[in-house]
Formats: C-alpha cells, structure tokens, sequence
C-alpha cells in the first residue's frame, strides 16, 4: 500500500504535467493560426490599397494624356495641320482642286482616327487595374466583420467601382462564415 501511495504522487504530477503541456502547446497553436489569419488578411488588404492606387494612377496618366483640354487642342491642331499638308501635297503632286480639296481632310481624318484608336486603348488598359482591385476586395468583402467590410466597400467606391448587391453579400458572407 505505501508502494502505491508513493507512485501515486509522481503519476498525478505527470498527469498534471501532460495536461499542461497539451494546454500550452494548443494555445500556441491557436495564437499562430490567429497570426496566420491576420497576416493573410493584412497582405489581403495590402492588395486591395495596391490595386486602387494602381488604378488611380493609370486613370490620372489617362487623363493627362488623352483627355485634357490642352490635349484636345492638340489633336485638333493636328488635324488641321494634316488636313493643310494633305492638301498642299495633293496641289504640288498635281492634282486638281477638288482632289486636293479632299486629300486634306482625309489626312486629317486618318490622324483623327489614329488618335482614337490609341484613346481607346489607353481606356481598355485600366481593365487589369480594375480587375485586381476586384480580385483583392472580394475576399474582404465575404469577411464576417462589418468594419472591414465596409472599408472594402470604401475602398472600391473611391475607385469607382459600384457596389456588389448587399443581398448576395449577405448571402455570401452567411455561407462562408461557420455554422449556425
């Protein structure tokens, strides 16, 4: 019996001692899945800043180059230069009045055309800085706080991106988030 009392004593401290441990070990666990989640979530967000300042910069270069008044002038200016030459190298080739009369406007509106061609492309480019902000936001806006959330919102407002429905955000957020 004084056998078993003694053993009795280290079993309960390694019993203790294992229970401990297992505590720890599991709230260490947890604190650096908690960690893992919130460096995801800041590179997430991270992301998103990225993208709308990517998108804000492409739409101001856009804007600068293309649709200024001064820029308009210019094209217009050059137009009208193209419409000139196009005449006058008509006249010195040979040609009769009306022919040179209408050389000029065509090579103004080959330059005019030329012009909205690169226009239009300069727009199609800030699809990709538009998709990228919608790739960034869409896993903050399925996020379960409301705060963040609404951040994202702000963030793709300030873009100039609408808002998704706030019936399928509900929705979504409801079917991504644990179980009731």
């Amino acid at each position: 019996m004084d056998k078993l009392i003694e053993s009795f004593g280290p079993l309960v401290s390694g019993g203790l001692v294992a229970l401990l441990t297992w505590w720890l070990t599991t709230r260490a666990r947890n604190r650096q899945d908690q960690a893992r989640k919130r460096e995801a979530l800041r590179k997430r967000a991270d992301a998103l800043m990225v993208a709308v300042s990517d998108l804000r910069a492409a739409g101001a270069a856009k804007q600068m180059l293309w649709e200024t008044l001064v820029e308009r002038g210019r094209t217009v200016l050059l137009a009208g230069l193209a419409c000139v030459g196009g005449t006058a190298r008509a006249r010195i080739v040979g040609g009769t009045d009306v022919r040179s009369g209408l050389a000029g406007p065509g090579r103004g509106a080959e330059l005019l055309a030329q012009e909205r061609i690169v226009s239009k492309q300069a727009a199609a480019a800030l699809r990709e800085p538009f998709t990228r902000i919608a790739a960034a936001a869409a896993p903050l806006l399925r996020c379960l706080d409301p705060a963040l959330v609404t951040a994202a919102e702000e963030l793709m407002n300030a873009a100039g991106i609408s808002r998704t429905p706030r019936a399928w955000r509900r929705s979504s957020r409801r079917s991504a988030g644990p179980p009731r």
